[in-house]
This record gives C-alpha cells, sequence and structure tokens, in this order.
C-alpha cells in the first residue's frame, strides 16, 4: 500500500504529531519574535510550543483577569517596592506539565526582572509537598500573575497526569493513547502539548492536516467507501482516517486503501477480530467504550492507537499552589 505521509500519530518536528513547525531557521526567528526573554522561547519552541502564541495566550489570561483596571487588593496591601520570593509548590502527586508557560505569564507581569530557579522539568512525575518553580521578583507582580499562572498550570498538568495514567496501563504493548480535537478553545496547542508530556501522542491538531471520515460524512457522501475516495481524490497527499460501525465497513474500507481505520464501539472481541482481518494493511484506533479498567484489553488486541478525548475534555486540574515565602 502507498501510504501518503502520516501527520495522524508520530509526523512532526518534535515527534508525536504534536504539529509544531520547528523547521528552518527563518522559522525559528519568526517564532522568536515576541516579548519572551529569547532563552524562554527557545525553551517554549524547543517543547514544539509556539512562543509568540504562548505570548498571547499569557496576555489574554491576564487581560482578562484584571479586566482594564488594577488588582486592587494586591495594590492596596502590598508596598510598590516590595519584593518576594514565592514557590510553585504540588499540592498533590502527579506529572507536570505547563512550567514554562507559567514563566511565560509571570513574564508578561513583571516590570522587572525576575529570577527563577526550576527544580522539575515538564513531564516529570511529581510528589505532593514537591517545589517545582521558584520566583523571585516585586511581590505585587507575583500576586497579580499568580491566579492566571496557576489555572494555566493546573489544568496542563492535569491533563499529563491523566495521559500518564493511560500510558502507564498501555506498557509492554504496541499502543498508543492519543488525543482527539475535544479541547478548549484556544488551548489546543498547549493541551496536546501536555498529553505529549504524560507519555500519550497527538491525533491532528487542526481540520486541515489530515482528513477523518465519521459517521456524518458517510451519511451525506452516500457510503463509507464514497465518502473515502472523494476525500482521496480532493486531497491525494493527506492520510486518510475512517472512522466504521461494522466489520463489514472495516472491510470495504480496508480494501479502497484507507490509512487509518477508527473501530467505533468495538468490543475488544470484535476488535480482535478486525486486527486479523486488516492484517496490516492500515493502521487501527479504537474509540468509544474505552476505561483505564479495559484499556490493557483493547491494547493487547494489536490495535495502533486508543483515542481518549477524556484527556482533554474531562481531565481534572491537578493541584498546584504558589506559596509566598514568608519574610526572614
Amino acid at each position: 500500500m502507498s501510504t501518503p505521509d502520516l501527520p495522524l500519530a508520530e509526523s512532526g518536528a518534535c515527534g508525536d504529531g504534536c504539529g509544531c513547525s520547528g523547521g528552518s531557521d527563518t522559522d525559528m526567528a519568526d517564532m522568536m519574535e515576541c516579548g519572551l526573554d529569547p532563552a524562554l522561547a527557545q525553551l517554549l519552541a524547543d517543547a514544539g510550543l509556539d512562543p509568540v502564541e504562548v505570548e498571547d495566550i499569557a496576555h489574554m489570561a491576564i487581560a482578562e483577569d484584571l479586566d482594564g483596571g488594577v488588582d486592587v487588593t494586591t495594590v492596596a496591601t502590598i508596598p510598590e517596592d516590595s519584593v518576594a520570593t514565592a514557590d510553585f509548590t504540588a499540592r498533590e502527586d502527579g506529572v507536570v506539565a505547563g512550567l514554562r508557560v507559567a514563566e511565560a505569564v509571570l513574564s508578561v507581569v513583571c516590570t522587572d526582572e525576575f529570577e527563577v530557579e526550576r527544580h522539575a522539568e515538564d513531564g516529570d512525575r511529581i510528589a505532593a509537598g514537591q517545589k517545582l518553580l521558584s520566583v523571585t521578583t516585586r511581590t505585587r507582580d507575583l500576586l497579580t500573575a499568580e491566579r492566571s499562572a496557576l489555572n494555566i498550570l493546573c489544568r496542563l498538568s492535569g491533563i499529563a497526569t491523566a495521559a500518564r495514567a493511560w500510558a502507564d496501563a498501555l506498557e509492554g504493548t504496541t499502543a498508543k493513547v492519543r488525543d482527539t480535537r475535544k479541547t478548549t478553545p484556544g488551548l489546543r496547542s498547549l493541551e496536546k502539548f501536555a498529553v505529549r508530556m504524560g507519555g500519550g501522542v497527538n491525533h491532528r491538531m487542526s481540520l486541515s492536516d489530515a482528513a477523518l471520515v465519521k459517521d456524518n460524512h458517510v451519511v451525506a457522501a452516500g457510503g463509507v467507501a464514497q465518502a473515502f475516495k472523494a476525500v482521496r481524490e480532493s486531497f491525494p497527499g493527506l492520510a486518510v482516517e475512517v472512522e466504521v460501525d461494522t466489520l463489514d465497513q472495516l472491510r470495504e474500507v480496508v480494501e479502497a486503501g484507507a490509512d487509518l481505520i477508527l473501530l467505533d464501539n468495538f468490543t475488544p472481541a470484535q476488535t480482535a477480530e478486525a486486527v486479523g482481518i486488516v492484517a496490516g494493511r492500515a493502521l487501527l484506533e479504537s474509540s468509544g467504550r474505552l476505561t483505564l479498567d479495559n484499556a490493557r484489553a483493547y491494547a493487547e488486541t494489536g490495535v495502533d492507537f486508543l483515542a481518549v478525548g477524556a484527556l482533554t475534555h474531562s481531565s481534572p486540574i491537578l493541584d498546584i499552589g504558589l506559596d509566598l515565602r514568608a519574610a526572614e
């Protein structure tokens, strides 16, 4: 089978289909045209994130919190020249993601330079009580940035922690857990980054970088094979994934040449039968009915991916706090 370049699983400059460009020196120069410290911007870029986008998200978060005004409580209670050190500290065990993003939030608030001491890296397993990041700067700036930085850090760390639980459940099999497009508007790149930090891989980043023929496309096109052929003819260079509900549909689309087939709500027994029918002619992805309790049963059938939308749409936050050190 001649297969187009697949952005569905592990293509991309930083692997795992993150969707980053990671490309030429010109691309990198464009990414660095932001107000973040160049070293921080480079760390974000190395992680597959666009520093300009991260800076924009940081500004948006702070602008939402201040709503055109000032942090009235902090301005009233903290002297303007007060300087303090604060520690981002884990309140529970998990996997951390978004530390450099939290630094970016701080950087758009801080009116003076700030010092950081990094105690952990994104993707690390962390324990309750562990210091993750220490920051020294104006006290007012620390407190104004606190909630916005923590909102993002806790959200991304919660996703990474959930992804790690799934990755651990699949350890020793060839299957990988991956996300969907069920992400928070405006935060997709960050949430998919968090999935990678937890050991998962990314599905497509957008509607344009790969095709996924779902049930509504099938109805509108008049059949699953017709829908697949229409996409392949219109976009011959893109990978095409097709969702199927039955083994008969599976046989139809594998013969048509689908690159990846999504098995929707199949049981483990049906999934194993599907693996035998396909016999390596296409990649297979399980979706629906999946839980941590049955994840390994699905993985051991030989499927390539388990699609878990809950990674980004339902993961609870990981509790992380910002603790101001008492004056010595």
